[in-house]
């Protein structure tokens, strides 16, 4: 049985150039390189996407439409953030073990993506 690997779909796969635009609104094209990576993932592994957006109306039907447009396959979109061996997104920060660490991690990501305090 293959062990699972979870994406988070906006700013991983899907580019997400365009900012939020709604559950059920996905403009922009996938992340280069993404479909063919996540082919390669699958050899190996049950890939299965989850998002903020895949629990709010038209967000998981949407996710659904914009993988086949793009010819994309993944094994399983999910509504609920399932248990994985590793989940990969774009806005993460690694615990470490030590919590003192951490509050600097957490202060660098802040900083580097540039979000309000």
């Amino acid at each position: 049985m293959k062990k699972t690997l979870c994406l988070d779909f906006d700013g991983v796969i899907h580019s997400y150039i365009s900012g939020w635009k709604g559950a059920s609104i996905i403009p922009d094209p996938p992340v280069i390189g993404a479909r063919e990576a996540i082919a390669k993932l699958r050899e190996n592994w049950k890939v299965v996407v989850y998002s903020s957006r895949s629990g709010q109306e038209g967000g998981k039907q949407a996710m659904s439409d914009w993988f086949i447009n793009n010819d994309i396959q993944v094994d399983e979109l999910c509504d609920h953030k399932p248990p994985a061996f590793i989940y990969v997104d774009d806005r993460g920060v690694t615990f470490n073990g030590n919590w003192y660490n951490l509050i600097q991690d957490v202060n660098n990501f802040v900083h580097w993506m540039k979000l309000p305090v």
